[in-house]
């Protein structure tokens, strides 16, 4: 018998997708504010988990800032919950899997910071190296202060399980990847950060500023 919902937690004590509403009750109650909504497929529940709440859940509506236009830094001033002091990070992959690149920049001047390059991975890792790249980097200068991503998978996958949960196998064209892959893993297990890691919004704000601008 096919299964009829899947369930996307948002904001809840866990997030992600559950296959039971018995999981996903476990997951909302007693949190204030839990964000969270049932779809017919796992296609669809994956996608919306990815997007974020804001496209599947209502709202009232009001007034809204315009968005940062493309390839224009983003004007704090319309926008006063961004923290300009902070980092951004993004990853741009040609194919699925295919050419895979990352950077991070400052958030206020879109100053490169870091950007790293390799012959085969996906998007979902480069945002994942992206994030423990910058955290490292921030926690070697004894900096604490955030790092916006715009992949909640990516977040997750930081912040939740400490690994890279990746379905990419290696091979000799990405045996590189995959070692950088280990050493994310490995300083993940073994350092702790007080930086705190933020969904940028890009409905709300636009595109995040370390964007390839690629689309």
């Amino acid at each position: 018998m096919a299964k009829s919902k899947y369930y996307v937690v948002w904001y809840g004590k866990t997030p992600g997708v559950y296959l039971t509403w018995k999981e996903c009750e476990a997951q909302i109650k007693g949190v204030a504010g839990a964000k969270f909504k049932s779809f017919e497929n796992r296609e669809a529940a994956e996608r919306a988990y990815e997007e974020g709440p804001e496209r599947y859940m209502q709202k009232p509506s009001r007034p809204k800032a315009s968005k940062k236009p493309k390839g224009e830094p983003v004007d704090f001033s319309h926008f006063p919950e961004i923290e300009p002091v902070s980092w951004c990070v993004d990853a741009a992959c040609s194919g699925n899997p295919g050419v895979m690149e990352y950077r991070g920049v400052d958030t206020a001047t879109e100053q490169q910071l870091f950007i790293r390059k390799f012959q085969e991975g996906t998007n979902n890792i480069g945002e994942f190296l992206a994030i423990v790249h910058a955290l490292a980097l921030l926690t070697q200068k004894g900096d604490h202060r955030p790092v916006y991503s715009d992949s909640r998978i990516a977040m997750n996958w930081v912040l939740r399980d400490k690994r890279c949960k990746t379905k990419l196998s290696p091979n000799a064209k990405n045996a590189e990847l995959f070692r950088v892959i280990q050493r994310a893993e490995y300083w993940l297990a073994q350092n702790t950060f007080r930086n705190r890691l933020i969904k940028w919004e890009t409905k709300k704000w636009g595109e995040i500023p370390a964007d390839f601008g690629r689309k």
